[in-house]
């Protein structure tokens, strides 16, 4: 069975509709909410005012059980349960023998629903909020698949990417202007057998992969048509290997039927979705990180490109991916020094979410696990649903990477990993934000992973003037920041003043 679940004003009875008929016209569907309501002979305004919310939560308990029990209702295929529902142990246990969607809606699109109706927890906004960030980790800890409330009535697609789909692998919809995919994330993905592929996703393979990855992974992904290897490393990620790559995939007759699979790093993925992007003005293209750096963002949204000498990532493509498979079983092969630059986009991450994954990641909890890296991913793709191409709130992603893509840049792409020069950007930007308490914290848990908190050996005046060719710059004005104060609070296009950026990047020179 289906359990639909989600926030007051989600969608999910228009959800579980969707997915109803997407399973056959006579797929039994019950809404939880209509269904106690029917049974109750009242309205549910009408039962917390007569009996209280607590008794109203027995009731609901009491039939969602019911319901749950495949020999009560063998018809039943589609369950919309209400908002609070998941606050039951009950509920939450029998809900391991279904496949549990999360219909994911922010606090501002249900208010607006919401407001001015019967519910009863919608009359107070700041307990509406409240409400909202209470029952989240509850609704993220339950789903095996995650779908943006916009997409509630698109469930047909959501349903046909589930096809094979590994036991215990979590699948995030992603959605942008220009496309939606399936991202599955979990351990597993890559060791089953036959290899798993999503069947939304049909057409010949061409690898493209580095040597490492490709000698580990390149046989878990099915008949391959073509393979194109590249040095592992950022100095592969460039023009003239991008060339190389568009001349293998030409020789080996791949056309815009064809899909190419990237397996690798940041890097593999970043150069492979650019040649994706501009071969034969561009062919589909399939992500399959295998590093934390792009499990945890660069696989996700669509940005590719290549760098120059001159700056990081100056030419490249919006193009989204058919799919991302990422398989976090695999990081287990990952030396250390990789891990930890990771972390250092896990925490990033974690400071412009707040909340529980911020917690989450200050209390300790291991970088490589599905449940950090699905709620990673979850993050980086609410932002890009709203923005795909950096016109706000996506540029809040770029927390730390003014200052560590302008450290990667002066030091030649090869002093620093990613991950590291953006750990020593973190704190640059914590200390332009004001949050000299944050920023120790951060240099804590940067430290205590390996990652270097000092930049040595590098012209700290290099690095600042490095900075005005951030792509980000438009104009002749300042290159904007992004600051944050606090953990959930991240800001996009401040302004900083010289004096304040050559002392924080000083800073960190010692």
């Amino acid at each position: 069975m289906i359990a639909i679940v989600g926030f007051m004003g989600a969608g999910k009875s228009t959800a579980a509709r969707s997915a109803a008929a997407a399973l056959g016209g006579s797929a039994g569907v019950v809404d939880v909410d209509a269904e106690l309501e029917a049974r109750a002979g009242r309205p549910i305004e009408r039962i917390f005012a007569q009996d209280g919310e607590a008794r109203f939560r027995e009731l609901e308990e009491r039939l969602i059980l019911e319901l749950l029990d495949r020999r009560s209702r063998p018809d039943l295929r589609v369950l919309a349960l209400g908002g609070g529902a998941l606050g039951s142990a009950a509920v939450r246990e029998a809900l391991r023998a279904h496949l549990v969607v999360w219909i994911d809606v922010d606090v501002e699109t249900a208010w607006r629903r919401c407001r001015g109706t019967a519910r009863p927890l919608a009359a107070d906004r700041e307990r509406f909020e409240r409400l909202h960030g209470d029952r989240e980790p509850m609704y993220a800890r339950c789903a095996d698949v995650i779908v943006p409330h916009h997409r509630a009535a698109a469930m047909g697609s959501v349903l046909g990417a589930l096809d094979g789909l590994p036991t215990g692998v979590r699948l995030i919809w992603a959605c942008s202007d220009s496309g939606d995919y399936p991202a599955y994330i979990g351990a597993g993905v890559l060791a089953q057998e036959p290899p798993f592929w999503p069947a939304t996703v049909p057409g010949r393979r061409f690898l493209v992969t580095d040597g490492h990855a490709g000698r580990l992974y390149g046989n878990r992904l099915g008949a391959l048509d073509g393979r194109v290897a590249i040095m592992p490393g950022e100095q592969s990620k460039t023009i003239a290997h991008a060339e190389i790559v568009w001349s293998e995939l030409a020789r080996g007759g791949m056309t815009r039927a064809d899909v190419v699979v990237a397996l690798g790093g940041g890097v593999v993925g970043d150069l492979a979705g650019f040649c994706a992007a501009t071969y034969q003005r561009g062919v589909r293209f399939v992500q399959v990180p295998t590093t934390l750096v792009a499990q945890v963002d660069s696989a996700y949204g669509g940005k590719t490109g290549v760098d120059l000498s001159e700056a990081k990532n100056y030419v490249g493509a919006y193009h989204q991916p058919q799919a991302v498979l990422a398989d976090t079983d695999v990081l287990a092969t990952l030396p250390a020094e990789e891990l930890a630059a990771g972390y250092a986009e896990v925490v990033k991450t974690a400071l412009i979410a707040g909340g529980t994954l911020w917690e989450l990641v200050r209390s300790g909890a291991r970088p490589d696990s599905p449940e950090v890296i699905a709620a990673c991913a979850h993050t980086k793709l609410r932002i890009v649903a709203a923005d795909e191409r950096d016109g706000g709130l996506r540029q809040t992603l770029n927390l730390g990477h003014t200052v560590g893509h302008a450290i990667e840049t002066v030091t030649g792409y090869a002093r620093y990993r990613h991950g590291e020069a953006v750990g020593l950007g973190l704190l640059a930007a914590l200390r332009l934000s004001s949050a000299d308490a944050l920023r120790a914290e951060v240099a804590d848990l940067l430290a205590a992973r390996g990652l270097p908190v000092t930049l040595t050996d590098v012209d700290p005046a290099a690095v600042v003037m490095a900075t005005a060719r951030d792509k980000k710059r438009i104009g002749d004005g300042p290159v904007p920041f992004v600051l944050l104060a606090e953990p959930g609070a991240a800001v996009a296009g401040r302004a900083v003043a010289s004096r304040e950026l050559v002392a924080a990047v000083r800073e960190l020179a010692g």
